[in-house]
């Protein structure tokens, strides 16, 4: 980018100097002088509906709205003289001519911008005598409420809406002071139910079905924290009123998705609450699972995987991971396997190809792998496979904020249609499966295609070839070799190249970060890596194998056969995934679980141990572009413990009778600062993390002499989750699982 010209103005005889283009407001920001505003909202259009940004400019006759002004070179601004006090003390009593004085009731009570404007400017009296308008309050789905009498007309949620959102839900009804905010389907929403409509509302027009009536914000406390659902790594804030969650909106801007949430992001909480939540740890006695004491559970656990061990030995136990648990617990998961059991047999569902991606791009991944940021800085993004919309909202959202604020051009190479092909330069439909075959001709123009898709191919080459900044972003599509296909095609490329996959859960990403696989180590370093492997023997004690384990889809199978006898499963559902074992189990001797809820696994299981969901612990998190973030600790669920503390009380009853080292890490902060020595690409900056930001990664590795392999088919699998669902745990979203559009097929 090529250096501008500073423009300076004086606003409140202070100079100020600003990128040309600057809207008056937003200098008046950067130095810390609030102009107030009720219809502006950065990155939104303008519209200079409110008059509440009235400023005094010098040799101009008349007020002007500081949203819609450019700052120009020697602009002389006031922002607070008398006059611009009194307009703004006019225009608030205009707006209360209609609006009802109800703020001991309304649930913006306290947190409301135009109680802050009243209170601030005096309009404590009005001329106004006449009645007011009076429209009853419409329940627009069960999560959206409207309230017109209160509603000032910003037509903020109408923008956030069709710009933002790009679904075009909100319209705007009548004329003059009858007018009134409308939804898409006469007298209910029909929409994506995120919310942003709620969160970006001013004023208690629109308030939340989850929150309405509860409480006041000065009871609850905020706890800024990492969604426990999709694995863009959104921050919510989940406002906190004895140990309950009693709301999650977007009121901390610092995250990396900026004013966005989806509708799991902001409603999809009420699971930490749900009546079948486990809360006692359960042992099989006969045909039942029975309520027991944790010493009891936790003995009998480590007495039978040591009988196990001791008669078939390590390759007999295997492990399967979460990608929801945080970093800390899959590092001590696997090392529980590793230098405890002896065993590689340790993986989870994977549901995009991250291994294959860091060894595909090698020495360059710590700087070819693509952050948030610049995804949506980018000036071209082909986007291959999957449907961003439904499983990775941010993405999307970044996508098409990018294209309305940097005219980003999307490329979209599909075998389906999905949400984000109106918003593309060029969507190109492939038959299913034949992405790879595509790619592979952009690369190296092999393989027979139709004549009209070779066309449509070098349209797209040469159009990417023209970029400066090239985002490549793909899905459980491209997998295995594929992947080095398309960093071949990316190498060729003029432009600056950057790659992100696209996984599923919150901690997609750490999971395999972290080593939660079978023939890699912390770091992606492979099992046969000697040096690697001496190293972390010496952090861990025991010996740690070099052969490869089993994937999870082999683990399943082999406990149907027999030949696995213990299967250890945190916070995953495998026999829902992968096939079932039934109530019998086949000849697996043992089955335990860490779960939140009832599920195909955790049912048939011997010992069943009660888990905290991320709301309620402490740790960190990567999500899908390889960005590090903090999870705080909000809520309390009586009854359940955090995984780091099952796996820590289950390594010291393993260590009483004589099998491995007991883990004496008092925090899980304490198990990150051994991340950040033994993981390579994970010592980062605490500092940033402790402020509330993000730390991307940079992990990297080499091949070594291996070869990239074929996925075997069936490894890595999405879910292809909706907006409405999200794996095992979206069946517990009491909320978000009862609206109608969450019957509806992506």
């Amino acid at each position: 980018m090529t250096d501008q010209k500073l423009v300076t103005l004086k606003i409140n005889d202070r100079d100020v100097q600003v990128p040309p283009g600057t809207l008056v407001i937003e200098a008046t920001r950067r130095i810390g002088t609030e102009v107030p505003s009720f219809c502006y909202y950065p990155g939104l259009s303008l519209q200079a509906a409110c008059r509440m940004c009235l400023v005094e400019v010098e040799k101009m006759p008349k007020l002007q709205t500081a949203c819609t002004l450019v700052a120009t070179e020697g602009m002389v601004v006031k922002t607070n003289s008398d006059q611009v006090r009194q307009a703004r003390k006019y225009m608030l009593e205009f707006l209360l001519t209609n609006h009802p004085l109800d703020c001991p009731v309304c649930d913006k009570g306290g947190e409301c911008e135009l109680q802050d404007m009243v209170f601030r400017y005096g309009a404590d009296t009005s001329r106004f005598v006449e009645e007011k308008i009076h429209r009853p309050e419409e329940k627009w789905s069960e999560l959206v409420y409207y309230d017109a009498p209160r509603c000032i007309l910003c037509f903020r949620c109408v923008r956030v809406c069709d710009e933002g959102m790009d679904v075009k839900a909100l319209g705007v009804g009548m004329r003059g002071a009858n007018s009134v905010i409308i939804p898409n389907r006469e007298d209910h929403l029909e929409c994506e139910e995120c919310g942003m409509c709620i969160d970006i509302c001013p004023v208690g027009a629109l308030t939340s079905g989850t929150y309405r009536y509860k409480t006041r914000p000065w009871e609850m406390q905020y706890v800024s924290t990492i969604c426990t659902h999709c694995s863009n790594g959104c921050k919510t804030t989940l406002s906190v009123r004895n140990h309950e969650i009693l709301r999650s909106n977007n009121r901390d801007l610092s995250g990396i998705n900026g004013d966005f949430l989806c509708v799991k992001g902001r409603f999809g909480f009420d699971f930490t609450k749900h009546p079948e939540r486990i809360k006692q740890p359960l042992l099989r006695k006969g045909d039942k699972l029975y309520p027991v004491s944790w010493e009891e559970a936790s003995e009998t656990a480590a007495a039978k995987l040591k009988q196990i061990l001791d008669a078939n030995g390590p390759d007999s136990i295997g492990f399967i991971g979460s990608n929801r648990t945080s970093n800390e617990e899959n590092y001590l998961l696997q090392r529980l396997a590793r230098a405890t059991f002896g065993t590689n047999n340790i993986d989870h569902h994977r549901t995009v190809d991250y291994s294959g991606l860091i060894t595909a791009l090698g020495d360059r991944a710590a700087n070819s792998q693509l952050t948030m940021d610049q995804l949506y800085k980018s000036s071209a993004v082909l986007m291959i496979g999957n449907d961003p919309t439904n499983q990775n909202p941010l993405v999307a959202w970044q996508v098409r904020t990018g294209i309305r604020h940097h005219n980003t051009k999307l490329f979209i190479l599909n075998s389906r249609d999905i949400k984000l092909d109106r918003k593309a330069t060029q969507f190109i439909r492939v038959a299913q499966g034949q992405e790879v075959a595509a790619i592979r001709w952009m690369g190296r123009e092999e393989g027979q295609l139709a004549p009209d898709m070779v066309e449509k191919l070098v349209q797209l080459k040469a159009a990417l070839e023209a970029e400066s900044e090239v985002a490549i972003v793909f899905g459980a599509e491209i997998s295995g070799a594929a992947i080095a296909e398309l960093v071949a095609f990316g190498s060729r490329l003029p432009g600056n190249v950057r790659y992100m996959a696209l996984g599923d859960y919150a901690n997609s990403r750490g999971a395999a970060d972290m080593g939660v696989l079978p023939d890699r180590l912390p770091g992606y370093a492979y099992a046969d890596n000697a040096g690697t492997r001496e190293g972390l023997e010496r952090l861990w004690g025991g010996v740690i194998p070099s052969k490869p384990g089993l994937t999870t889809p082999q683990m399943v199978e082999a406990a149907q056969s027999g030949k696995l006898k213990a299967l250890y499963v945190v916070g995953a559902n495998p026999l829902t995934h992968y096939g079932t074992l039934g109530f019998g189990r086949g000849n697996l001797q043992l089955l335990i679980v860490h779960e939140l809820f009832p599920t195909d696994t955790s049912r048939p299981a011997d010992i069943v141990f009660p888990a905290a969901s991320a709301y309620e612990k402490d740790g960190t998190v990567t999500n899908t572009a390889g960005e590090i973030q903090l999870l705080r600790k909000a809520a309390e669920v009586m009854g359940t413990r955090s995984d780091f503390d099952l796996l820590r009380i289950l390594s010291h009853q393993l260590a009483k009778i004589g099998l491995g080292k007991a883990f004496h890490y008092k925090s899980p902060s304490a198990v990150f600062d051994e991340i950040r020595k033994a993981v390579p690409g994970y010592d980062v900056q605490p500092a940033g993390l402790l402020t509330g930001g993000a730390e991307s990664t940079h992990v990297h590795v080499s091949r070594n002499g291996h070869a990239l392999y074929d996925v075997p088919a069936g490894l890595i699998r999405s879910a292809h989750d909706t907006l409405f669902t999200s794996g095992t745990l979206g069946h517990f979203c009491t909320m978000m699982d009862s609206l109608p559009e969450a019957d509806a097929k992506p």
